[in-house]
């Protein structure tokens, strides 16, 4: 057997969120499991209790419970998950509204940004009230074409807030890449910045941002965010506003959370499209939910005072993944651009500046 590198001192496994979950299992339950394996044969021989386990450690904000934990369990497809329940997952992302950083930015280029979560509530509030205003509602999709920068956690989080379903492609697809995706989604609104940097280089979103409105009818506003140009033109994208006009200035909003069913859509990914065209995935806003707490806070530790990096773009599930750190009161670091430039320590200086605890 190889000789084993490393293991946690008994303090600090004590000190795990993994320990409360199995000592809050132990007392419910009446079981005295000391260790993962133990744990781990429970959950998957008890399913239901496990996974209303992972809603009780969690704290899931709800405005109606749960009736049954699981109907048809032994169906795939076709198990019924918490039926009666009815939640917002963006309320559970935003249960934090103090000034612990919520998200810390950098780009290839420019300073980081920072945001509390004070300030990231003040914003969904106010884009969640503007996209109303436009019409958008439960069911609607709304599609980002976008780095990954707290611009796009803020639509995301707005769109959910509503009940409408959020969809996003990485800025680097190609016009056709994006029409593979979004051209099956009819979204009724579309994010974009005006452009983005990679490698040192700078590129524009516009132009792209202009076809895809042609060409996707049911798409209704154009919403540019300002990235590589403080005051982009965007004359040429039809039907087209700015980000900051839809925050507005005016008194910020009580946010008003559409109250949905558990199987609620929430997000729509896609295959890799290396078989044909790219497959959308349907994810549910609660499926979505307990299965990021069981990572985050089982598997991964997650604590308010971490900081939780991945490498990823918006056009991959790994970017959800990240943004439900949110839920757990941790700070989130996006970092947008090449990973080697201008050379290979560029994610560990990151790491290094922001003291960052998960990479």
């Amino acid at each position: 057997m190889a000789e084993m590198l490393w293991k946690p001192s008994p303090e600090r496994i004590a000190r795990t969120n993994l320990t409360r979950f199995m000592e809050m299992v132990n007392k419910k339950h009446g079981k005295s499991f000391k260790d993962y394996s133990a744990l781990y044969d429970w959950s998957i021989a008890n399913i239901g209790d496990f996974w209303a386990a992972v809603w009780e450690f969690g704290q899931v904000i709800c405005s109606q419970g749960y009736t049954q934990k699981v109907v048809d369990a032994d169906k795939m497809p076709g198990a019924k998950w918490f039926p009666g329940a009815r939640l917002n997952l963006a309320e559970n992302l935003l249960r934090y509204r103090d000034d612990h950083t919520a998200m810390v930015f950098k780009a290839e280029q420019g300073e980081a940004r920072r945001m509390s979560y004070a300030e990231l509530y003040e914003q969904v509030a106010q884009l969640a009230a503007s996209l109303k205003a436009l019409g958008v509602t439960v069911g609607d999709r709304v599609a980002g074409f976008l780095p990954n920068m707290p611009e796009t956690v803020v639509a995301f989080l707005a769109t959910a807030s509503l009940g409408a379903v959020w969809s996003s492609c990485s800025p680097d697809f190609g016009f056709e890449g994006v029409m593979d995706r979004f051209g099956q989604i009819q979204p009724k609104v579309l994010f974009t910045a005006n452009g983005y940097y990679y490698n040192g280089k700078t590129f524009d979103s516009l132009a792209r941002a202009a076809q895809i409105k042609k060409e996707i009818k049911s798409i209704e506003k154009v919403v540019v965010v300002p990235f590589t140009d403080a005051r982009p033109d965007i004359s040429g994208v039809p039907n087209a506003l700015m980000f900051a006009d839809l925050l507005g200035s005016g008194p910020v909003p009580e946010i008003e959370f559409a109250q949905l069913p558990f199987d609620h859509p929430i997000y729509i990914l896609y295959s890799s499209g290396t078989t044909g065209m790219p497959k959308c995935m349907v994810h549910c806003a609660g499926g979505a939910l307990l299965m990021h707490l069981k990572e985050l806070a089982l598997q991964t530790d997650v604590k308010r005072e971490d900081k939780v990096f991945y490498f990823t773009t918006c056009g991959w599930m790994m970017w959800n993944w990240l943004v439900s750190s949110l839920a757990l009161g941790a700070t989130i670091l996006l970092y947008d651009g090449s990973p080697f430039y201008p050379g290979p320590g560029v994610l560990w200086q990151f790491a290094q500046d922001e003291k960052m605890t998960i990479f």
